[in-house]
């Protein structure tokens, strides 16, 4: 199973691709094949697109390039910060340029912030529900203090924050294979 681990963040102190790095890491301990998919790589405009998503009439090279990204998986992690009680419009543009690429597809929602990261994980839900993806049950909201981070908003320990929540990550790599097989 191929497993994209959305980095939902492009801020230049964004802390999204060492935890993706992990995330990806830890999957790949099992028996999916997981590699992150940058949004700061992909440079998707904002809905450049003449027609509406579902109809797949794309005329927009970067419309069509983000489409083969997509399709090339069988789930997706979709990481994101939470900003302002929400999450990236990055993220909602990458989720909104397409449509039929995302349906039935097996989802995870990895939120991280002061708390978690809640509120960016129910305005996700609501998307992903909307594209018809399939949630997954494991949705882990990691938690970041002050004390985690340097004075240039890194995280300083990588395992460290991370290592509580391994259970968690094992028990989504379960979930993927087993939507896979049903």
């Amino acid at each position: 199973m191929n497993i994209g681990i959305i980095l939902g963040s492009t801020r230049p102190s964004r802390i999204s691709p060492s935890i993706g790095s992990w995330i990806a890491q830890t999957l790949n301990d099992g028996n999916v094949s997981a590699r992150t998919v940058d949004l700061l790589d992909v440079d998707l405009p904002f809905l450049n697109e003449e027609a509406m998503p579902s109809l797949h009439h794309y005329t927009r090279d970067s419309t069509k390039q983000w489409s083969d990204i997509v399709s090339g998986y069988d789930g997706f992690v979709l990481l994101s910060p939470q900003y302002n009680w929400g999450y990236p419009a990055v993220l909602k543009n990458a989720l909104d340029t397409l449509y039929t690429e995302w349906r039935g597809k097996p989802v995870s929602l990895v939120t991280y912030g002061g708390h978690g990261g809640f509120q960016a994980a129910l305005g996700l839900g609501l998307v992903v529900r909307g594209l018809h993806m399939r949630p997954l049950p494991t949705n882990p909201q990691i938690s970041i203090s002050e004390h985690d981070t340097d004075e240039q908003g890194q995280l300083m320990d990588v395992d460290a924050l991370l290592s509580p929540y391994l259970p968690s990550f094992q028990s989504m790599g379960a979930e993927f294979l087993s939507a896979m097989n049903a």
